[in-house]
């Protein structure tokens, strides 16, 4: 079982792309923050090579930091934090990515992270961008062992002063196997509006978004064991402390 929200002061999550936390966890994201958890998100690319019209490709990025930012606000999450260097499409659990990681990890000092599951979903083969493996495999290399291990990038503690730090827990975001389930039904609102901010990834699909939104999170619902006409959204939750 996860820690209960009550006991969490602060949650970071880690994805490869702007909108990725949105699809995956932003109806129980709206839930952290009602609860009065203080949430990050960390970014590992700008998106560049997304978008379904003719926006120049180098303007997507900041189009997209901005459509991040405002996905955020509407769940009530301020800090959006966007690492520099790293190519979408491009991504890879290197080590500079890792200690990139651990360096927000020490700085922010969660007891929870959101990640993406660094294990391929043959069942939605969609959710398994090779972008969102690596992010997941560098996240999770980087709660266990780095972010924990003074010995690992010791000149994040004498240069910068960032102490090490454990990871209480980690939630997967469309892992094969979910073990937890968030009722977002009072939330779907907030989450429909986070995103529709992201408007170059998001507008060509009209109203289908919100049915599309709706039918996956009746999915998760049913999978939970829950009745008809609640919405769901489903996690793997794996203790690391």
């Amino acid at each position: 079982m996860p820690l209960p929200d009550a006991e969490v002061e602060r949650a970071l999550v880690v994805t490869a792309h702007p909108d990725d936390v949105d699809f995956g966890a932003a109806g129980t994201i709206a839930t952290f923050v009602d609860a009065g958890i203080e949430v990050t998100y960390l970014l590992c690319t700008h998106g560049d090579q997304g978008g379904f019209d003719d926006t120049p490709r180098e303007q997507m990025p900041a189009l997209r930091a901005a459509e991040q930012r405002a996905a955020a606000a509407a769940v009530g999450v301020t800090d959006v934090r966007f690492l520099q260097g790293y190519r979408d499409g491009w991504l890879e659990p290197t080590f500079e990515l890792q200690r990139d990681i651990v360096r927000v990890i020490r700085d922010v000092r969660p007891r929870r992270m959101l990640i993406q599951s660094p294990e391929r979903n043959w069942r939605r083969i969609q959710a398994s961008h090779s972008d969102h493996l690596a992010a997941g495999e560098a996240a999770i290399r980087a709660v266990y062992p780095s972010a924990r291990n003074p010995h690992a990038w010791p000149e994040l503690i004498t240069d910068e002063g960032l102490q090490p730090w454990s990871v209480e827990e980690v939630w997967l975001m469309a892992h094969q196997e979910n073990t937890h389930f968030v009722d977002i039904t009072a939330t779907f609102e907030r989450k429909l509006a986070a995103l529709r901010a992201h408007a170059t990834q998001t507008a060509h699909l009209g109203e289908g978004l919100e049915a599309r939104l709706r039918t996956w999170g009746g999915e998760q619902a049913a999978a939970a064991g829950w009745g008809q006409g609640r919405l769901a959204e489903g996690f793997a939750v794996v203790p690391t402390a």
